[in-house]
């Protein structure tokens, strides 16, 4: 399918002063908005909702906490409210790889374009 990297900013809804703004591969097997738990802090003090058993790409467990609230706003698309899930990532040449899921990208109106390898605007949203 390619690779679709987004720029993408993410913002504590209780203290909008603490945000941070990354590229964030695009995972149609992930669900949450996953961040490096190395950025928790950058993003101020926020609710830790649950723990999660997670399953990666490569068949791997690991553990997740969902916090939130926070809001994510997809460049080009418009900002949700959601939460993210905290993930311990092991930096790739030096650099983290945030993703973010089906679940964001279903409530931003976003669509993976695979012919273009690129997101564009669902015109009409679901109701069945």
């Amino acid at each position: 399918m390619g690779r679709i990297i987004s720029s993408v900013k993410i913002e504590n809804l209780n203290n909008p002063a603490k945000s941070l703004r990354c590229d964030a591969l695009v995972d149609m097997g992930a669900s949450y908005m996953i961040l490096p738990s190395a950025w928790r802090d950058r993003l101020g003090d926020l609710e830790e909702i649950e723990t999660l058993e997670l399953q990666t790409a490569t068949q791997e467990t690991a553990r997740g906490s969902i916090c939130g609230p926070v809001r994510i706003q997809i460049e080009g698309f418009r900002p949700i409210y959601n939460e993210v899930c905290f993930v311990d990532m092991k930096p790739d040449e030096g650099a983290y790889e945030p993703l973010f899921g089906y679940i964001v990208l279903e409530q931003c109106q976003a669509a993976v374009d695979m012919l273009g390898h690129r997101l564009i605007h669902v015109k009409r949203m679901d109701l069945k």
